[in-house]
């Protein structure tokens, strides 16, 4: 557990030494992507509603959506994979399926799942990369969105392939689709990570830009 989490540090600082700072996967700079044109209405979702996404390490991907005006809880965990349980050192050998991931608790009446993908996309991670992201490779760093209903499925792909036909992106979106078979939280350590680290080599080289691209890209809908 120690050595992986040691080898991403040693990655970041990498990263740090060629000058490339991993900021988030924008299409356009310091605009967002288009708003999708599918979205869930409010009326059919009353509720709190669950959503969940991978992005590559989920510290970036955590604090993101605790910036996001109407989230009103976010966990990092592991989901896509078929065991019957995950945790951090099993899921960092790529071999147990699941993706570093994200689930976020939101209210409708403040903010559409549509507008979440909408933030995916354009801060959150760079959706082009298979299997990756920034310093970190493997399966379980793909781009995911795990779906909890058809209405969520239905939107999802919809705005895909919106941003593909509309040539958003200078390379395809390779972002996997799929219903979510269960959610694991991650260690207690792991949760809330940026705000207990954000001086961390990794943190200031990858997850603070993705913040900074939030509050340019999306001013009132950052808290």
């Amino acid at each position: 557990m120690l050595k992986n989490l040691g080898n991403r540090l040693a990655a970041a600082l990498s990263v740090a030494a060629l000058g490339a700072v991993q900021a988030c996967g924008a299409a356009s700079g310091g605009t967002p992507v288009p708003a999708p044109a599918s979205d869930i209405p409010a009326s059919s979702a009353a509720a709190a509603q669950t959503a969940v996404f991978a992005g590559g390490c989920f510290w970036g991907v955590d604090a993101v959506y605790r910036h996001v005006k109407g989230v009103t809880n976010v966990v990092s965990g592991y989901a896509g994979g078929t065991s019957k349980t995950a945790d951090y050192e099993t899921v960092s050998t790529g071999t147990t399926g699941h993706a570093e991931s994200v689930q976020v608790t939101y209210d409708p009446s403040q903010v559409s799942y549509g507008e979440l993908l909408r933030v995916f996309f354009s801060v959150a991670h760079d959706p082009t990369q298979l299997n990756r992201q920034g310093p970190d490779y493997g399966k379980q760093y793909r781009s995911a969105i795990f779906t909890t209903t058809d209405e969520q499925k239905r939107v999802a792909k919809a705005y895909i392939d919106q941003l593909d036909q509309a040539k958003v992106f200078p390379s395809p979106i390779v972002t996997e689709v799929a219903a979510l078979p269960a959610f694991y939280p991650a260690e207690s350590y792991h949760q809330n990570y940026l705000a207990l680290h954000r001086s961390q080599p990794y943190i200031v080289y990858n997850d603070l830009p993705k913040l900074a691209a939030l509050k340019q890209q999306f001013p009132d809908r950052y808290k």
